[in-house]
């Protein structure tokens, strides 16, 4: 029987094709406060994390940091519609994972203004049972807090969950909170990348993790 039923999934990387729209609007924030500019490997390492995290040099000065933050999220939500897409066979694979009786929930670090814009853009939103963003936690991935909070609203035990991402931060949360984890290889980050943070399982394509997903 394959052992689990409920799904836990990270937003961008993951569900949808985010990731150069991120990385422009950090450019656009550095190039609209003069401040030295950072290249695309730099933002890489912290995607998945929350903008106050990845601007963390500046949290010295909290005026600036809002600022950041504020501008940041102009450019992102600005731009949103037109550079967002989805990846091939993720709608199929909710749509059979939820067909399956799985419980579903979002872990995301994005707010929830933002993840759930890019849920109804790709029309993901009817697959997820919950949401659980930056805005619902204290300690965002990679700590445990979301994980937990996702487990909670949805009544669902750590032994009977996987959590589906394609970053460290998220394989990393999910091993703190005891839940099996699984590498999303159509993200921006292989094998390699992933190796470290040791997921149970690798998935190549949204399909792969149907196996998984046990029928209720």
């Amino acid at each position: 029987m394959p052992p689990f039923n409920t799904v836990l999934f990270d937003l961008d990387g993951t569900l949808i094709d985010s990731l150069r729209l991120i990385l422009d609007s950090y450019h656009h924030t550095l190039r609209v406060h003069e401040l030295p500019a950072r290249d695309d490997a730099y933002w890489l390492r912290g995607v998945g994390t929350p903008l106050r995290v990845q601007f963390k040099e500046y949290a010295t000065d909290p005026e600036l940091l809002e600022r950041l933050v504020a501008t940041y999220r102009d450019y992102n939500l600005a731009h949103h519609d037109t550079m967002v897409t989805g990846y091939d066979g993720v709608n199929g694979m909710l749509a059979a994972v939820r067909a399956a009786g799985a419980r579903t929930a979002l872990v995301t670090s994005k707010n929830r203004e933002g993840a759930a814009r890019g849920l109804r853009l790709m029309g993901l939103e009817p697959y997820l049972d919950v949401l659980v963003c930056a805005d619902d936690v204290v300690r965002p991935k990679p700590d445990r807090e979301p994980v937990d909070k996702a487990l909670a609203l949805l009544g669902s035990r750590a032994p009977d969950a996987v959590f589906v991402g394609d970053s460290v931060h998220d394989i990393h949360a999910g091993h703190a909170a005891g839940v099996a984890t699984a590498a999303a290889l159509w993200g921006p980050f292989g094998r390699d990348e992933l190796a470290g943070s040791a997921p149970e399982y690798w998935l190549d394509t949204p399909a792969d993790l149907l196996p998984l997903v046990r029928s209720t």
